[in-house]
């Protein structure tokens, strides 16, 4: 009998001693983390660099976007005017409108009429010249102008390399410092610093040279257009040269 009586009264202070442990413990205040930003200014000097490189990288994609196309280097409305234009042989007419327009074909078409107005006796030659001239002064414009971007994928990841040494630095020598407790801090401090900054000129670097080579293809096509308009162009004085000098021989011989 006093066996089942201690049996029951077990099972009846097992429930009760679960509840005890399982009570939930109110845990202390835990103080809230860094956001990204508070992360990023205190990375160091170095962000600095990397925050500028960032804005200036940004501002050459937006200008990018809006001049390198192809109503900036070669625009049907021009073509068919020059066109036109040529084939009545009025140079003056072409000439104008090649400096009212701003596109690259119309600074080579303004070259080249601005040399065969100027020398009239100058034969095809000197005018072909003029034109595969200023087509590669153009065409190097355009190469030079998106070579920026792929500096800019070289330097950031440099710089966040130089920031992440920096930071190394700081982490070895809270090590070496007999501070307590406090040198693991300024180890953690230093080596979140160092992460911090190599994931920023990666993250600058690498959308450099993405948008780099979306800009290097998007070029190097209109450069190819750039060369067949001024192919054209350059067709159509060939006939305009090769009728006058048909005309000449007969009106020596007329004069004869």
């Amino acid at each position: 009998m006093k066996i089942f009586l201690s049996l029951i009264a077990a099972a009846i202070a097992t429930p009760l001693l679960a509840q005890t442990v399982t009570a939930p413990v109110i845990p202390p205040d835990i103080p809230h983390s860094k956001t990204v930003m508070d992360a990023l200014i205190a990375a160091g000097p170095v962000m600095i660099f990397l925050f500028a490189l960032s804005v200036f990288f940004v501002m050459l994609v937006i200008v990018y976007l809006m001049t390198i196309r192809r109503g900036a280097v070669v625009s049907s409305g021009f073509m068919a005017t020059a066109d036109a234009l040529l084939r009545k042989r009025d140079y003056l007419g072409l000439l104008a409108v090649s400096n009212r327009h701003g596109e690259a074909i119309a600074r080579v078409v303004q070259k080249m009429l601005d040399f065969t107005t100027k020398n009239p006796d100058a034969d095809f030659g000197h005018v072909r010249e003029i034109a595969e001239t200023e087509g590669t002064r153009v065409a190097a414009s355009l190469n030079n102008r998106v070579i920026y971007l792929a500096d800019i994928g070289m330097i950031a990841p440099l710089l966040g390399l130089l920031g992440t040494v920096l930071g190394i630095i700081r982490s070895f020598g809270a090590l070496g410092a007999d501070l307590g407790t406090a040198r693991y801090v300024l180890l953690s401090k230093g080596i979140s610093e160092a992460l911090v900054n190599t994931c920023a000129g990666l993250a600058i670097g690498i959308p450099a040279m993405i948008f780099y080579a979306f800009f290097r293809g998007k070029t190097q096509k209109l450069i190819s257009e750039l060369e067949s308009a001024t192919t054209h162009v350059l067709a159509l004085l060939s006939l305009q040269y090769e009728r006058r000098a048909e005309r000449t021989p007969v009106l020596i011989e007329d004069e004869l």
